[in-house]
Protein backbone atom coordinates (compact mmCIF):
# COMPACT_ATOMS: atom_id res chain seq x y z
CA UNK A 1 0.00 0.00 0.00
CA UNK A 2 1.95 3.00 -0.99
CA UNK A 3 1.69 6.03 1.05
CA UNK A 4 0.46 9.84 0.55
CA UNK A 5 0.95 13.01 2.01
CA UNK A 6 -2.15 14.02 3.86
CA UNK A 7 -2.36 17.90 4.40
CA UNK A 8 -5.42 19.18 7.05
CA UNK A 9 -5.56 22.85 7.40
CA UNK A 10 -8.91 23.38 9.57
CA UNK A 11 -8.37 26.99 10.29
CA UNK A 12 -9.43 28.36 7.47
CA UNK A 13 -7.57 30.63 4.33
CA UNK A 14 -8.62 33.20 1.92
CA UNK A 15 -10.27 31.70 -1.10
CA UNK A 16 -7.35 33.43 -2.93
CA UNK A 17 -4.76 31.65 -0.53
CA UNK A 18 -6.49 28.41 -1.13
CA UNK A 19 -6.54 28.41 -4.95
CA UNK A 20 -2.68 29.57 -5.26
CA UNK A 21 -2.02 26.03 -2.74
CA UNK A 22 -3.91 24.22 -5.08
CA UNK A 23 -2.21 25.00 -8.57
CA UNK A 24 1.43 25.28 -6.66
CA UNK A 25 0.54 21.61 -6.06
CA UNK A 26 -0.42 20.86 -9.74
CA UNK A 27 1.75 23.01 -10.75
CA UNK A 28 5.46 22.02 -9.21
CA UNK A 29 4.18 18.00 -9.29
CA UNK A 30 4.18 18.65 -13.61
CA UNK A 31 7.51 20.14 -13.20
CA UNK A 32 8.85 16.93 -11.13
CA UNK A 33 8.93 18.07 -8.17
CA UNK A 34 5.63 17.23 -6.70
CA UNK A 35 4.38 15.19 -3.80
CA UNK A 36 1.06 12.94 -4.35
CA UNK A 37 -1.14 15.03 -1.99
CA UNK A 38 -4.56 14.59 -0.30
CA UNK A 39 -5.29 18.43 1.42
CA UNK A 40 -8.50 18.81 3.07
CA UNK A 41 -8.75 22.43 3.98
CA UNK A 42 -11.47 25.39 4.63
CA UNK A 43 -12.16 28.95 2.88
CA UNK A 44 -11.95 31.31 5.78
CA UNK A 45 -14.11 33.81 5.16
CA UNK A 46 -17.17 32.65 3.13
CA UNK A 47 -16.39 32.37 -0.47
CA UNK A 48 -17.42 31.34 -4.23
CA UNK A 49 -15.14 30.28 -6.30
CA UNK A 50 -16.24 29.69 -10.25
CA UNK A 51 -14.90 27.81 -12.99
CA UNK A 52 -12.39 29.28 -15.03
CA UNK A 53 -14.63 29.12 -18.00
CA UNK A 54 -17.74 30.63 -16.88
CA UNK A 55 -18.84 33.87 -16.76
CA UNK A 56 -18.64 35.39 -13.27
CA UNK A 57 -21.91 37.96 -13.67
CA UNK A 58 -23.74 34.98 -15.01
CA UNK A 59 -23.36 32.75 -12.26
CA UNK A 60 -22.81 34.31 -8.98
CA UNK A 61 -25.29 37.47 -7.25
CA UNK A 62 -22.28 40.03 -7.07
CA UNK A 63 -24.59 42.21 -5.04
CA UNK A 64 -25.39 39.79 -3.05
CA UNK A 65 -21.93 38.51 -2.26
CA UNK A 66 -20.94 42.60 -1.86
CA UNK A 67 -23.65 42.86 0.61
CA UNK A 68 -22.29 39.97 2.62
CA UNK A 69 -18.70 39.52 2.62
CA UNK A 70 -18.72 36.70 0.61
CA UNK A 71 -14.90 36.85 -1.76
CA UNK A 72 -15.32 35.70 -5.40
CA UNK A 73 -12.43 33.69 -6.71
CA UNK A 74 -11.64 32.29 -10.08
CA UNK A 75 -10.41 28.28 -10.08
CA UNK A 76 -7.51 27.36 -12.55
CA UNK A 77 -10.21 24.42 -12.97
CA UNK A 78 -13.36 23.62 -14.32
CA UNK A 79 -16.75 23.38 -13.13
CA UNK A 80 -19.56 25.01 -11.94
CA UNK A 81 -19.72 27.65 -9.34
CA UNK A 82 -19.19 26.91 -5.69
CA UNK A 83 -20.06 28.26 -1.93
CA UNK A 84 -17.92 28.04 0.12
CA UNK A 85 -19.33 27.87 3.89
CA UNK A 86 -16.86 27.54 6.75
CA UNK A 87 -18.83 27.07 9.43
CA UNK A 88 -19.97 23.83 7.04
CA UNK A 89 -18.27 22.31 4.16
CA UNK A 90 -14.63 20.80 4.33
CA UNK A 91 -12.70 20.74 0.68
CA UNK A 92 -10.48 18.59 -0.79
CA UNK A 93 -7.61 18.60 -3.07
CA UNK A 94 -6.17 15.29 -4.65
CA UNK A 95 -2.56 15.63 -6.49
CA UNK A 96 -1.59 12.64 -8.14
CA UNK A 97 0.62 11.23 -11.49
CA UNK A 98 -1.63 10.00 -13.81
CA UNK A 99 -1.32 6.60 -13.77
CA UNK A 100 -3.35 4.38 -16.07
CA UNK A 101 -6.31 4.04 -14.49
CA UNK A 102 -6.49 8.18 -13.54
CA UNK A 103 -5.79 8.74 -17.85
CA UNK A 104 -9.32 9.30 -18.58
CA UNK A 105 -10.94 12.26 -17.21
CA UNK A 106 -13.96 10.09 -16.68
CA UNK A 107 -13.12 7.50 -14.99
CA UNK A 108 -10.64 9.18 -13.14
CA UNK A 109 -13.54 11.29 -11.86
CA UNK A 110 -15.33 8.12 -10.84
CA UNK A 111 -12.33 6.76 -8.81
CA UNK A 112 -11.50 10.13 -6.81
CA UNK A 113 -15.05 10.93 -5.94
CA UNK A 114 -15.17 7.24 -4.59
CA UNK A 115 -13.57 8.47 -1.96
CA UNK A 116 -16.21 11.25 -1.22
CA UNK A 117 -19.06 8.30 -1.41
CA UNK A 118 -17.05 6.20 1.23
CA UNK A 119 -16.57 9.11 3.66
CA UNK A 120 -20.63 9.65 3.27
CA UNK A 121 -20.92 5.97 4.15
CA UNK A 122 -19.02 6.54 7.23
CA UNK A 123 -21.23 8.71 8.36
CA UNK A 124 -24.20 7.01 7.91
CA UNK A 125 -25.64 7.96 4.63
CA UNK A 126 -26.87 4.76 2.72
CA UNK A 127 -28.49 6.25 -0.24
CA UNK A 128 -25.03 8.03 -1.84
CA UNK A 129 -23.54 7.60 -5.00
CA UNK A 130 -21.37 9.40 -7.89
CA UNK A 131 -23.09 10.27 -10.63
CA UNK A 132 -21.20 11.53 -13.63
CA UNK A 133 -19.82 13.68 -14.64
CA UNK A 134 -18.41 15.04 -11.47
CA UNK A 135 -21.07 14.91 -8.64
CA UNK A 136 -22.03 12.73 -5.62
CA UNK A 137 -25.46 12.96 -4.71
CA UNK A 138 -27.51 11.53 -1.08
CA UNK A 139 -31.66 10.80 -1.96
CA UNK A 140 -30.78 12.43 -5.01
CA UNK A 141 -29.50 15.74 -4.20
CA UNK A 142 -26.14 17.02 -4.58
CA UNK A 143 -23.97 17.56 -1.87
CA UNK A 144 -20.42 17.28 -3.35
CA UNK A 145 -19.18 18.58 -6.66
CA UNK A 146 -15.53 18.37 -7.82
CA UNK A 147 -13.36 19.73 -10.70
CA UNK A 148 -9.99 18.94 -12.32
CA UNK A 149 -7.12 20.57 -13.74
CA UNK A 150 -4.13 18.71 -15.73
CA UNK A 151 -0.71 19.34 -16.22
CA UNK A 152 1.81 17.19 -17.14
CA UNK A 153 1.83 13.97 -16.40
CA UNK A 154 -0.58 14.77 -13.28
CA UNK A 155 -3.84 15.82 -12.39
CA UNK A 156 -5.35 17.92 -9.23
CA UNK A 157 -8.80 17.22 -8.59
CA UNK A 158 -10.48 19.44 -6.05
CA UNK A 159 -13.87 19.42 -4.87
CA UNK A 160 -16.94 20.20 -1.47
CA UNK A 161 -17.46 18.27 0.62
CA UNK A 162 -21.28 19.92 2.21
CA UNK A 163 -21.82 18.70 6.31
CA UNK A 164 -24.23 21.94 7.22
CA UNK A 165 -23.29 24.07 4.14
CA UNK A 166 -26.16 27.14 5.01
CA UNK A 167 -28.01 26.31 1.50
CA UNK A 168 -30.38 29.82 1.84
CA UNK A 169 -27.30 31.92 1.43
CA UNK A 170 -26.40 29.30 -1.40
CA UNK A 171 -29.40 29.55 -2.86
CA UNK A 172 -29.19 33.66 -2.57
CA UNK A 173 -25.31 33.75 -4.15
CA UNK A 174 -25.32 31.16 -6.89
CA UNK A 175 -27.47 32.07 -9.95
CA UNK A 176 -27.64 28.58 -12.12
CA UNK A 177 -29.53 29.05 -15.89
CA UNK A 178 -33.45 27.27 -15.65
CA UNK A 179 -31.68 24.89 -18.13
CA UNK A 180 -29.42 23.58 -16.19
CA UNK A 181 -31.66 23.01 -13.03
CA UNK A 182 -34.41 21.49 -15.16
CA UNK A 183 -32.32 18.94 -16.66
CA UNK A 184 -32.05 17.93 -13.01
CA UNK A 185 -36.06 17.88 -12.31
CA UNK A 186 -36.24 21.17 -10.41
CA UNK A 187 -37.18 24.95 -9.98
CA UNK A 188 -34.56 26.25 -7.96
CA UNK A 189 -31.28 25.79 -6.65
CA UNK A 190 -32.09 25.09 -3.02
CA UNK A 191 -33.94 22.35 -4.58
CA UNK A 192 -31.22 20.46 -5.97
CA UNK A 193 -28.45 20.87 -3.49
CA UNK A 194 -28.75 19.33 0.53
CA UNK A 195 -26.03 18.70 3.27
CA UNK A 196 -24.98 15.38 4.88
CA UNK A 197 -26.71 16.87 8.33
CA UNK A 198 -29.77 17.51 6.16
CA UNK A 199 -30.04 14.03 4.85
CA UNK A 200 -29.08 12.62 8.63
CA UNK A 201 -31.42 14.68 10.41
CA UNK A 202 -28.91 15.30 12.96
CA UNK A 203 -25.65 17.53 13.51
CA UNK A 204 -22.27 16.47 11.60
CA UNK A 205 -19.29 18.67 12.79
CA UNK A 206 -16.31 18.94 10.82
CA UNK A 207 -14.01 16.70 12.96
CA UNK A 208 -16.22 13.80 11.84
CA UNK A 209 -16.16 14.60 8.37
CA UNK A 210 -12.02 14.94 8.38
CA UNK A 211 -11.59 11.90 9.85
CA UNK A 212 -14.45 9.94 7.75
CA UNK A 213 -12.83 11.47 4.82
CA UNK A 214 -9.64 10.96 5.14
CA UNK A 215 -10.85 7.27 5.96
CA UNK A 216 -12.92 7.25 2.99
CA UNK A 217 -10.09 8.64 0.41
CA UNK A 218 -7.98 5.30 1.80
CA UNK A 219 -10.31 3.34 1.06
CA UNK A 220 -11.36 4.08 -2.07
CA UNK A 221 -8.09 4.82 -3.44
CA UNK A 222 -6.31 1.93 -1.63
CA UNK A 223 -3.71 4.15 0.03
CA UNK A 224 -1.80 4.89 3.44
CA UNK A 225 -2.48 8.73 4.46
CA UNK A 226 0.87 10.17 6.98
CA UNK A 227 0.18 13.62 7.72
CA UNK A 228 2.67 16.00 6.56
CA UNK A 229 3.25 20.25 5.71
CA UNK A 230 3.38 21.98 2.70
CA UNK A 231 6.84 22.72 1.49
CA UNK A 232 8.41 25.67 1.72
CA UNK A 233 8.94 25.75 -2.70
CA UNK A 234 5.20 25.07 -2.49
CA UNK A 235 4.89 27.57 -0.20
CA UNK A 236 6.89 30.21 -2.27
CA UNK A 237 4.91 29.65 -4.99
CA UNK A 238 1.26 29.80 -3.89
CA UNK A 239 2.67 33.26 -2.44
CA UNK A 240 3.67 34.36 -6.11
CA UNK A 241 0.16 32.78 -7.44
CA UNK A 242 -1.68 34.44 -4.89
CA UNK A 243 -1.38 37.63 -6.25
CA UNK A 244 -2.95 36.32 -9.63
CA UNK A 245 -6.29 35.03 -7.76
CA UNK A 246 -6.53 38.15 -5.69
CA UNK A 247 -6.65 40.35 -8.86
CA UNK A 248 -9.53 41.35 -10.63
CA UNK A 249 -8.25 40.88 -14.08
CA UNK A 250 -7.94 37.17 -13.31
CA UNK A 251 -11.52 36.73 -11.65
CA UNK A 252 -13.42 39.21 -14.33
CA UNK A 253 -12.02 37.84 -17.40
CA UNK A 254 -14.88 36.53 -18.24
Amino acid sequence: MRRVRLIIEERGAPAYWNMAVDEALLELSARGRGIETLRLYIFRPHAVTIGYFQRIREVVNLEAAQRLGVDVVRRFTGGGAVYHDPEGEVTYSYSAPLTPGLRDVARSYRIICMGIVEAARLLGVTNVEFVPVNDVVANGRKFSGSAQGRRGEWLLQHGTFMYATDLDRLAELLVAPREKLASHGVRAVRQRVTTISEVLHREVTRDEVVRALVKGFEKALGIELEEGELTEEELRLAEELSEKYRSAEWNFRR
